[in-house]
């Protein structure tokens, strides 16, 4: 095995063991954890199911706890980095043992998105609800541009490349330092991910294992900052958790592949009311 795979799976393992050390630590201080509701897994399991299949977890999960009311706004990002780690280290694993890409880009890029989540993470662990309130719904409008530009066919179709090399290598680490940061407060990497990649000429199906392995690093170190405020929800979390584990083996193994262009369009049209619901929170004068 290269070696800097096997830098990426000890890394790997020692992230998952962290985040279970760190949510075993946060749940003996908590007095009651409430089991999550069928609703709750069953958001687990869709989102989990289309984010293995490339649309993204993070903002159609928000989405739907906003206009659900299922989570209150200021522990949305906490609860999506937790309860949705378990889900990114299982797509994770699947996907980079089945498509090949550079070890050492992919070391790179995963251990700098996953730094730049753990400073975020600290920062947004103690921001004021009317802030988040405002970022997130700005990181849904930025989704939904995305997701619309994808379907029109405007953003780049990437090249051949399966590594890079020189300036590429570099600009490609830089910005996913800025996304791992990005997603402590809401914004999927995904997209912006996917974006850079193909913009840099790597192969789209290459995206796969580099923006899985991302999420799969930086999602529970975000966590362990927010295990230690407390500042997301555990009935919400153990939902995504549970349900996402068979959403993403249902699309890995059964469905494989879907028109996700038709998809899309729902997922734009949802996450669009949610970003003006989530500013129009934040814009009232009781939400300081």
């Amino acid at each position: 095995m290269n070696v800097a795979l096997l830098v990426f799976y000890l890394a790997l393992a020692a992230a998952g063991i962290a985040f279970c050390i760190a949510g075993y630590r946060a749940a003996r201080r908590t007095r009651h954890i409430p089991r999550p509701t069928p609703a709750e897994l069953g958001i687990g399991f869709v989102v989990c199911f289309f984010d293995t299949l490339g649309i993204g977890s993070f903002a159609p999960t928000t989405a739907v706890l906003k206009l659900f009311r299922i989570t209150a706004d200021e522990l949305i990002p906490g609860t999506l980095n937790v309860g949705l780690t378990t889900a990114a280290l299982f797509e994770s694993v699947l996907f980079v043992t089945t498509i090949q890409v550079d070890p050492l880009l992919l070391v790179a890029v995963v251990s700098s998105a996953a730094a730049g989540a753990y400073l975020g993470a600290g920062v947004v662990a103690r921001m004021p609800r009317r802030a988040i309130q405002t970022f997130m719904g700005i990181a849904l409008l930025i989704a939904g541009s995305v997701f619309t530009a994808m379907n029109l066919g405007a953003l780049p179709g990437g090249g051949m490349a399966t590594g890079l090399l020189g300036w590429k290598f570099a600009l490609a680490v830089a910005i996913n330092f800025v996304l791992g940061a990005l997603m402590s407060v809401g914004i999927g990497l995904y997209a912006p991910c996917m974006i850079t990649l193909a913009l840099l000429g790597m192969n789209p199906r290459v995206d796969f294992p580099i923006m899985m392995g991302a999420c799969a690093l930086l999602q529970p170190v975000a966590s362990l900052r927010f295990f230690e405020t407390g500042a997301f929800s555990w009935r919400t979390s153990l939902g995504l958790t549970f349900g996402g584990i068979f959403g993403v083996i249902v699309a890995f193994y059964i469905v494989k592949s879907l028109p996700l262009e038709q998809l899309r369009w729902l997922v734009i049209a949802v996450v669009a009311y949610a970003a003006v619901a989530m500013l129009r929170s934040a814009s009232r004068p009781a939400a300081a």
